[in-house]
Parts: structure tokens; C-alpha cells; sequence
């Protein structure tokens, strides 16, 4: 079964840059909300050494058929050389909520 809705998920170094990526994604209807939650602290191997650093989250609410303009849009705003970009599917919910999600990503 293929969702028709997901939540795409990156992470961004600052407060200011995770509202900047959500802002810019509901703006252009690639998303249809988004929430930001931090900071947290993510652990990661980068140049051959693990690391540890505080992050935000932005977790965007959209259609299956709007991640690749999503993606690509979060690739061209992103501070990361390699942006952390996940499609995670929603296989189910309140068909209103998704029905509005729909609606609001549709344009």
C-alpha cells in the first residue's frame, strides 16, 4: 500500500533557520503545516568522527506526490551540505485532517 500523505522531516542548526524552512514550505504549498521541535540533540558520525550537536527539527505535513518538489526546495534552502530529508508515511488519521492536508498542498 502507498501513502497518499507523509511527513517529511530535516533538521537545521538554528531556531531561525527551522521556521525559515517551514515557512518557506507552507508558503509554497509544498507543505500544508509544519512543526518545529527543539532543541534537540542529534548524534551523527560526519568526517570519519562521531559528533554530537543541538538541532531543530521541522517535521512538514504533506502529500506523497509533493516530496520531490519539497525536497528538492528544502535542498536549495538548507545550511547542510547534505540536508537530512526523510519521507515518513501516514497510513492513517482523521480523513477531515487529511482531507485539508490535501486541499492546502494542492496548489
Amino acid at each position: 500500500m502507498v501513502a497518499e500523505h507523509v511527513i517529511v522531516t530535516s533538521t537545521t542548526d538554528s531556531e531561525a533557520s527551522a521556521r525559515e524552512l517551514a515557512t518557506q514550505a507552507v508558503e509554497a504549498r509544498l507543505g500544508a503545516c509544519a512543526q518545529i521541535v527543539g532543541p534537540i540533540t542529534s548524534v551523527y558520525r560526519w568526517d570519519g568522527a562521531v559528533r554530537a550537536d543541538r538541532e531543530w527539527r521541522v517535521e512538514i505535513k504533506t502529500t506523497a506526490e509533493r516530496v520531490p518538489a519539497l525536497t528538492e526546495r528544502l535542498r536549495q534552502l538548507h545550511g547542510y551540505d547534505l540536508p537530512e530529508v526523510v519521507a515518513t508515511p501516514i497510513v492513517g488519521g482523521s480523513a477531515g485532517y487529511l482531507a485539508w492536508l490535501s486541499d492546502e498542498t494542492a496548489g
